[in-house]
């Protein structure tokens, strides 16, 4: 049986801060303080569902609190001097060239602060910042999860499901996103292709 929420709610709380900080704008805390709280739950010291619960509400309220951000000062802040500001200002490049290749998909591969720099619509952000907080949890927490398990010589059937369902929803995204590139790209150069046939010379 998992650890009680009332002994273990500061593991919870910690997760939730790690996890907020990281779609804040803090890079890597947020996967490795939710890989260990899944290794946690497969040795049944905290519950998996609510681990991956606090994750989406954390990873949504840290987006936004990024995004938040970037809308307000993120071109001031990225564009200040000092010996990173070069470093800063690729990352908003590359993040704009994202933007315009991908659409909202860029949600998923660029920092939240990136998308309130870039002006995304608040509502639309919202939006597909949950549907990746939501992916990511599972499949971090699924994976990290079954991983533990396995390697404590648990086998069962319910531990490799969960294993492979963290594995399907990051192929799942990941399917996800090379397929609604694919469109953009068609849908973009529809018209240059067409215009190029119809050109009489």
């Amino acid at each position: 049986m998992a650890a009680g929420l009332g002994s273990t709610w500061w593991q919870y709380l910690l997760l939730f801060l790690a996890v907020a900080a990281s779609w804040a704008g803090v890079p890597f805390i947020g996967t490795a303080g939710l890989g260990a709280a899944a290794v946690a739950a497969s040795q049944d010291k905290l519950d998996l569902a609510a681990v991956i619960v606090v994750a989406i509400l954390a990873g949504e309220v840290g987006g936004l609190c990024g995004y938040a951000i970037g809308r307000r000062w993120g071109r001031r802040l990225l564009e200040r001097p000092g010996k990173h500001q070069a470093g800063r200002e690729k990352m908003m490049q590359r993040g704009e060239r994202l933007y315009a290749r991908w659409g909202f998909l860029a949600v998923f591969v660029t920092p939240a602060i990136v998308s309130g720099t870039a002006k995304m619509p608040p509502y639309r952000f919202a939006l597909w910042n949950l549907l990746d907080s939501l992916g990511w949890s599972v499949s971090v927490a699924g994976s990290a999860y079954g991983i533990g398990r396995l390697a404590t010589g648990h086998h069962t059937g319910h531990d490799v499901a969960i294993l492979l369902v963290g594995l399907a929803a990051g192929a799942l995204v990941a399917v996800a996103a090379v397929r609604r590139h694919r469109r953009r790209t068609t849908q973009r150069l529809g018209p240059i292709v067409n215009e190029a046939s119809e050109d009489p010379s």
